[in-house]
Parts: C-alpha cells; sequence; structure tokens
C-alpha cells in the first residue's frame, strides 16, 4: 500500500515507526521535515458549561413575563341529564333492576314494529299494472324508433315481447277471475238453485 500510494522514504519511515509504537496512524504526514509536527489546536468537542457556585434566580418581572401565571380557559363539556341518573338509580336500589335499559330496549323494539307495519303497509306493486306499464313503454319506444325510420329494425323484436307480456297479463286474469268465482260461490253456496222460501 506504500509503494502505491507514493509515499516519500521519510513518510513511510516515520508510519513505520508508529506502528511500532503502538501509536494511531497519523492523519497528516509532513512529507520533507523529520521535526515533529506541533499538534494543530482543535476546538473541544464538547466545552465544560461552568456552573456558578450560587444558586441562579430568576427576577419575578421574567417570572411572570413567562406563562408561569396564566390559568387555562375553562372548557365546558356536555353534562350528564342529572333527574335522569337520580330516577336510575332510585329504581336500581327500589326494584334491582336498570329500568332505564328496559325502557331503551323498549323504545328499540317499538321502532322495529313500526319500521316493520310501515313496510306492510306499502302495497306491494300489481304485477298486472306492471305489464301493462311495459307493454305500453314498448309501444311508445316503437312509435319513437318508426319516427326516426328505424322502426323495421326492431319492430319484430318488440312485437313479440308485447305478446309475451299480453300472455302474462291473460294467465293472470284467468287466476283472478277463478279466485273471484270461488269467492262468490263461497259466499252464495246456493248458486243457481231457487230460494225455497218463495
Amino acid at each position: 500500500m506504500m509503494e502505491e500510494s507514493k509515499l516519500t522514504h521519510f513518510q513511510r519511515r516515520y508510519l513505520m515507526d508508529c506502528l511500532k509504537r503502538g501509536d494511531t496512524l497519523p492523519l497528516q504526514c509532513r512529507p520533507t521535515s523529520s521535526k515533529e509536527a506541533a499538534p494543530a489546536f482543535s476546538p473541544p468537542v464538547c466545552q465544560l458549561i461552568k456552573l456558578s457556585a450560587k444558586p441562579h434566580l430568576r427576577p419575578a418581572k421574567v417570572c411572570q413575563a413567562g406563562d408561569a401565571y396564566t390559568r387555562e380557559k375553562f372548557k365546558p363539556q356536555a353534562r350528564r341529564d342529572l333527574e335522569k341518573e337520580k330516577r336510575r338509580l332510585q329504581n336500581i336500589l327500589a326494584t334491582g333492576k336498570d329500568e332505564m335499559e328496559h325502557e331503551e330496549e323498549h323504545k328499540v323494539k317499538k321502532n322495529q314494529t313500526l319500521v316493520q307495519t310501515k313496510e306492510e303497509e306499502k302495497p306491494e306493486p300489481d304485477r298486472f299494472e306492471e305489464l301493462v306499464n311495459e307493454v305500453q313503454e314498448r309501444r311508445d319506444f316503437l312509435a319513437e324508433m318508426e319516427a326516426l325510420g328505424q322502426g323495421k329494425k326492431y319492430r319484430s323484436v318488440v312485437l313479440t315481447e308485447i305478446s309475451q307480456k299480453m300472455r302474462e297479463m291473460e294467465i293472470i286474469d284467468k287466476k283472478r277471475s277463478e279466485e273471484v268465482r270461488e269467492i262468490m260461490t263461497k259466499d252464495f253456496p246456493c248458486g243457481n238453485k231457487s230460494d225455497p222460501y218463495d
């Protein structure tokens, strides 16, 4: 390494002496002089802070100027309903049960029943009415396409769909008429027989 770094004879001898003594290798080596280099003054890495022998007291004005004497502002928080808490405690002591929990459960059940009744009140959409609306939509669509000159393209498909809807409407109509006939025969069991009191 010494040959590669092209050190002078003096520098090589100086490094070998440092190694023999066990000293650390120098960062800089004077190339030409055999004199010991005076150690360069390096600032201390960590300077010691001199502490005074007397305790240091701050004047009152300095203390008051800081935040030591300022009060935190009061921030109100949400309060509990004290009357409700009193009633709850009275119920627990009197009956051994927390009536407020039962009231809350009752409210939840009541809300659920209201939601269920609202859902039940909504009448189911009548399939027959839906079919009538679908047929009308297809007729309107076919009329628009014919107005645009595209009627031939869509006519067969739309008419097929309309005929399917009409067939489903006929089936529903037959079922309804049978139901009405059954109801009528139950209400009037005599049917076509003449009145025996006549």
